[in-house]
């Protein structure tokens, strides 16, 4: 978000600049000068710079809009590393920075990975996955799945082990290879897989994630989503923090264009 802002203020500042030349300062250059004259330093970068912050501008605001994804937390679907492009479009065009909808196209279905706004601090963006729409029930307990009363069913894969960063007693990271069970999960027609660990989740009393572990059923409000990450066990969302509104929605991550370390997941799509 701050760098939208940036961009924005940056594309009137030249704007105004170009305008401001064309209007009165070219004509007040010339009344004084026998010849041609050259454009000051700042009309000639405004004009320069304008039409491509425009450009870039709209293609970020309605178009496509390019991530890095900072975490494992939607392992092994996507990496920590991995740089994805996420649909604008989807979900509606959005007014810039303000993100209030002027055009729908269409909401979150389940199985969506999408980019939000994180609800604590709409200045961070967060992925994760559609888990529950509006109205859905959602129960989660003993690492199983079930949505409006049926069970989301898991088919074992493969064991999947990782590099897991934790803190040790002094407070530095270290590296510790952990072994996950990697599971195929179906939900709507998104076919994906999701990590679960053999450990026991914690939640802060009172949260979603300590509701479901209690056996409570969450129905999910009216304009606004239940999220998870893949990783299941390794991932703050919706069971951490609450649920994603409308309002905070981004767009839909469809992509893999690049990753500086694993060459082979450039070009493969998110679903």
């Amino acid at each position: 978000m701050y760098f939208a802002i940036f961009m924005l203020v940056i594309l009137l500042v030249s704007g105004v600049i170009w305008l401001l030349d064309i209007l009165v300062l070219r004509k007040q250059r010339q009344a004084g000068a026998l010849g041609d004259v050259a454009d000051p330093w700042y009309v000639e970068y405004s004009k320069s710079f304008f039409p491509v912050i425009l450009l870039v501008f709209m293609v970020r605001s309605f178009v496509v809009e390019p991530f890095k994804i900072p975490s494992g937390s939607m392992m092994p679907t996507l990496l920590a590393g991995d740089y994805i492009l996420v649909n604008k479009f989807t979900y509606g065009l959005r007014v810039p920075i303000l993100n209030n909808v002027f055009y729908p196209v269409s909401l979150p279905k389940r199985g969506d990975v999408f980019v939000f706004h994180y609800p604590p601090d709409t200045s961070i963006d967060y992925i994760k996955r559609v888990i529950g729409l509006p109205g859905d029930k959602i129960q989660y307990k003993d690492k199983q799945l079930t949505i409006n009363g049926k069970v989301i069913n898991l088919d074992f894969v493969q064991p999947y082990q990782y590099a897991l960063n934790v803190n040790d007693e002094s407070g530095n990271a270290r590296a510790v290879d952990v072994t996950a069970s990697r599971l195929s999960e179906q939900l709507g027609d998104v076919k994906h897989d999701v990590l679960i660990h053999d450990i026991m989740n914690q939640y802060s009393p009172g949260s979603a994630g300590d509701r479901l572990m209690q056996g409570e059923t969450i129905i999910v409000p009216e304009g606004e989503y239940f999220a998870m990450g893949d990783n299941r066990d390794n991932s703050s969302d919706s069971r951490v923090w609450g649920f994603v509104a409308e309002k905070h929605l981004v767009g839909r991550a469809f992509f893999i264009w690049f990753n500086f370390d694993q060459w082979r997941r450039i070009g493969q799509s998110i679903g």
